[in-house]
C-alpha cells in the first residue's frame, strides 16, 4: 500500500451535496460551513513566486519556468503598447488559459486593462471562430500562427459572410507568422496580423510589431521600450560577444533585469545558470536584425540545419513552401547524409480540394530551389494529412526528425492529438 507522509488532510466531497462520516477525511460541507467568512488577503512581495509555467517541449522534456508577481508590470505595458487596449475593446485570446499566453494575455493582462476578455471552451472550428468574431463583437484578437494557417485552407470566402466591422487589430503569437500568413490577414480581414515574439521564461512580449509600425512580413518586429535585445555569438573562452552588423545571424540575446523574467527552472538550478552569460539571457532563438531595427527569425537553435557548410533555418524553407497555394503547412528537418552532413528533408500537409502526387512534389521542389537555391531547398519532400504539434501550436520538429530516422520519440506530454 502506497503511503504519503506529507500528507496532513483528506477532504471527501459528497455526492449530490450530501454530507460524509469516512473515517480519517474531512466532509468538505461541514469544514465550509465552518468556514470565516472574511479573508483578508495576506501581503505579497514583488519578487514572490506568482506562476508556474511549463515550456512546450518542442526541441526537449518540458522546463518549468517560475515567474514572480512582479509580471504583471509587463502584462500592463504590453497589454497597452502591444495589443493596443481601449476601455471599450472586447478581447479574444484563443490560447488556452492554461498555457502561458492563455494565462498571462487571455487573463492577466485583461483584468489589468478592465477589458472584456472571451473564452471558449471548445476546439478550433472555423465556423464557429467566425461566429464568435462577428456575435462577440470582438475588437482585439491575438491568436496563434497556427490557427491563421488553419483558417486559411478555407479561403476568405467566409470571412465575407460576416460582419467583423467591430474588429481593429489582429495579433500573432507561439511561433513564427509566415510571411504569407500577414498578407493572408490583409486580403481577408482588411488588416494584418501583428506578429511578436516571446518565450515561456520571458513571461511577457519582448519584440512586436506594435499597431504604430510599418509591418515587415514574416518579422518578429522590434523591442519593447525598456527591452534591451542584441544577436551575439559565442566565443571560445564561453562568453558572448555583440553582433552589431545588420544582417548577420546569431543568437538572440535579451539584457537581464525586465519585471516578468523567469527566476528559475524549478527543480533545474544548473540549467537555468546556463541560460545567462554577461549579464544577458539567451534565448536559444536564432536571429537577424537588419538595418531598421527588425528582428527575423531563423529558428531554434537545435532546429538548425547544417548542410554542407551552410546554416539553414527551417522556417525560412517551410515559409517558401506555404506560398504554394495547395499548401496549408510545412514542417523541415535535417536529415543525415554521409556528404553533405545533413540535407533539408520537408514534410507538408495541403489544403483541402488539394491530393499528393508526384507532380506536386515536383513542382514544390522546383518552387524551393527557385526561391532560395539549391543548397537550401528540400532534396525530400513527403506529404501527411497533418504535422505532429504541441497543445499551444507549435509544430514538433523533433518528433518528425524522430520518426523519420526511427529514433525514441523522446517526452510526449505536451503533443496534441494528432489526426489519423
Amino acid at each position: 500500500m502506497l503511503s504519503n507522509p506529507q500528507l496532513q488532510q483528506v477532504l471527501v466531497v459528497g455526492e449530490g451535496g450530501k454530507t460524509t462520516a469516512i473515517p480519517d477525511t474531512h466532509d468538505f460541507h461541514t469544514v465550509l460551513s465552518a468556514a470565516d467568512t472574511a479573508f483578508t488577503i495576506p501581503p505579497t512581495d514583488p519578487e514572490d513566486m506568482a506562476l508556474l509555467h511549463f515550456t512546450s517541449g518542442t526541441t526537449g522534456r518540458p522546463k518549468g519556468a517560475v515567474h514572480v508577481h512582479a509580471a504583471v508590470l509587463m502584462h500592463s505595458l504590453t497589454g497597452k503598447v502591444v495589443l493596443d487596449f481601449h476601455p471599450d475593446d472586447v478581447f479574444w485570446c484563443t490560447a488556452d488559459p492554461g498555457w502561458v499566453t492563455g494565462t498571462s494575455y487571455g487573463i492577466i493582462a485583461p483584468l489589468v486593462h478592465g477589458v472584456t476578455s472571451i473564452i471558449d471552451e471548445q476546439e478550433f472550428d472555423a465556423e464557429r471562430w467566425y461566429r464568435i468574431l462577428q456575435d462577440q463583437q470582438i475588437t482585439v484578437w491575438y491568436t496563434a500562427p497556427t490557427a491563421i494557417r488553419m483558417l486559411m485552407k478555407y479561403g476568405t470566402e467566409p470571412v465575407r459572410q460576416v460582419d467583423l466591422s467591430r474588429l481593429r487589430f489582429m495579433a500573432s503569437v507561439g511561433e513564427p507568422l509566415n510571411p504569407e500568413a500577414v498578407i493572408w490577414g490583409q486580403e481577408a480581414f482588411g488588416m494584418p496580423f501583428h506578429d511578436n515574439w516571446w518565450q515561456t521564461e520571458t513571461g511577457g512580449i519582448m519584440i512586436a510589431n506594435y499597431a504604430a509600425m510599418d509591418i515587415k512580413p514574416g518579422s518578429m518586429g522590434r523591442p519593447l521600450p525598456g527591452v534591451d535585445a542584441a544577436i551575439v555569438q559565442h566565443t571560445r573562452l564561453g562568453g558572448i560577444e555583440l553582433i552589431d552588423a545588420p544582417d548577420q545571424q546569431g543568437e538572440l540575446a535579451l539584457k537581464v533585469g525586465w519585471p516578468s523574467m523567469f527566476r528559475s527552472y524549478l527543480h533545474e538550478d544548473r540549467r537555468y545558470r546556463k541560460c545567462f552569460v554577461d549579464g544577458w539571457y539567451l534565448t536559444g532563438d536564432l536571429a537577424r536584425r537588419d538595418s531598421d531595427g527588425y528582428y527575423w527569425f531563423v529558428g531554434r537553435a537545435d532546429d538548425v540545419i547544417k548542410s554542407a557548410g551552410h546554416l539553414i533555418g527551417p522556417f525560412e524553407v517551410e515559409s517558401v513552401l506555404m506560398e504554394h497555394p495547395a499548401v496549408a503547412e510545412a514542417g523541415v528537418i535535417g536529415k543525415p547524409d554521409p556528404v553533405a552532413l545533413e540535407v533539408v528533408k520537408a514534410f507538408v500537409s495541403l489544403k483541402a480540394g488539394f491530393k499528393a502526387s508526384e507532380e506536386l512534389r515536383l513542382e514544390l521542389l522546383g518552387l524551393a530551389r527557385k526561391r532560395l537555391g539549391v543548397a537550401v531547398a528540400p532534396r525530400e519532400i513527403d506529404f501527411l494529412p497533418g504535422l505532429p504539434k504541441t497543445r499551444s501550436g507549435k509544430i514538433m520538429r523533433r518528433l518528425l526528425k524522430a520518426r523519420e530516422l526511427g529514433l525514441p520519440e523522446g517526452d510526449l506530454s505536451t503533443l496534441e492529438e494528432e489526426s489519423k
